[in-house]
């Protein structure tokens, strides 16, 4: 039995989620909670299993919260977000503070809330499964301006505008610019190449290891954590504030530089293929692999081709995304790194990984930056 507490100041949506849960067997709701003071006093006394918090609250803010309960009283916690800028904004600032995974608040009609009835369940089953007690601290962040946040109700009666993908640019070449010493080598290409799979639990998974990569890495970082449009951009921009090494959203044709990270944009697969340039970044919309797009796999394996310049690097997520591509790196002599089961928030992804046995070394969260520069450099 999951035992959730449901932490909302709108109370028709307090009982729209109080009905979601007690129609499924295997959750019991505990309580409600209409701000963020009411959802951490009713956290630490009623211990429940799951937290959903909205982020836009009165009194206290679901951020606010948030960070109180991860300090004093470790829960999962899923978030609400809306779709806008500033929601995706907050959305990375709770999943950097702790948050196990968020629901897009997609608007439409009220009687609409059907459409993402399966999506609410299914994450807070996970949710309420991850590991949260024993994580690692990350690096501590730059203190970045707070995110602007504007009342969204959900749902809402006119529905939001669509997202639309940005149109994939044709190739152009690389820009030639003058490096100053202080540019060091974030800008050489370098012979090695790092792969990074990730999903449940990456973003701040994420924030420990990429902010501990150097300046001065001799290869580019290549990432696919599980998220939907718009929030990629938003990850990539957080994660550049408070990372010695650069980070951006991968765009089509990148050519990858050394000292830098490219994280693969929502609703895109990422292929990395030889090019007149050197590496490049190539974008794709083919169909999803299961249900994800990006996947890991698709990327891991168009990584192969490069054999033992690869280091392969799998983080905490659900399912088994990246263990098919990772079979083919280790198969073409390139390495293989796990997060251990002690600091995964959850073990599924790595669990694939180890349970096929090539797994070069199988490390806590905190060790992993360190085990990448080492794997490069040899």
């Amino acid at each position: 039995m999951i035992r959730v507490l449901v932490a909302e100041d709108s109370a028709f949506m307090r009982k729209v989620l109080s009905d979601l849960f007690k129609a499924h067997p295997d959750f019991e709701l505990v309580d409600t909670a209409m701000n963020g003071k009411e959802a951490v006093e009713k956290t630490v006394r009623l211990k429940p299993d799951l937290v959903t918090m909205d982020v836009n609250m009165p009194v206290m803010d679901g951020l606010q919260a948030l960070e109180i309960i991860m300090q004093d009283c470790p829960v999962p916690v899923v978030m609400f977000s809306s779709l806008t800028r500033e929601g995706a904004e907050a959305t990375i600032k709770a999943l950097s503070l702790g948050a196990v995974d968020f629901i897009s608040k997609t608007g439409g009609a009220i009687s609409r809330i059907d459409t993402i009835e399966s999506e609410i369940i299914e994450k807070c089953r996970i949710a309420a499964g991850a590991n949260v007690r024993q994580r690692p601290s990350a690096v501590p962040p730059a203190a970045p301006a707070p995110p602007i946040m504007r009342r969204i109700e959900w749902p809402q009666r006119k529905s939001l505008p669509s997202y639309t993908a940005p149109p994939l640019t044709p190739r152009t070449p690389p820009v030639s610019r003058t490096i100053s010493p202080s540019d060091g080598s974030s800008v050489r290409r370098g012979s090695k190449l790092v792969v990074l799979g990730t999903s449940t639990g990456g973003p701040k998974a994420l924030q420990t290891v990429i902010a501990r990569l150097p300046r001065s890495l001799p290869c580019g970082v290549l990432v696919v954590q599980h998220m939907p449009p718009g929030f990629t951009k938003s990850l990539a921009e957080r994660l550049n504030e408070i990372s010695e090494i650069s980070v951006k959203e991968a765009e089509n044709h990148d050519i990858i530089e050394a000292g830098h990270v490219y994280i693969a944009p929502g609703n895109y697969h990422m292929v990395v293929e030889r090019s007149g340039y050197g590496r490049e970044i190539l974008l794709n919309q083919d169909p999803p692999l299961g249900t994800l797009r990006p996947a890991a796999d698709v990327l891991f394996k168009s990584a192969a081709r490069f054999g033992p310049d690869v280091v392969s690097v799998i983080l905490t997520g659900m399912g088994s995304d990246g263990a098919a591509g990772m079979q083919q790196i280790k198969q073409a002599g390139g390495y293989v790194i796990a997060e251990a089961e002690s600091t995964a928030v959850v073990y599924g992804m790595p669990r694939a990984v180890v349970e096929l046995g090539i797994a070069d070394e199988v490390l806590p969260l905190p060790a992993i930056a360190n085990a990448i520069v080492s794997a490069v450099r040899k």
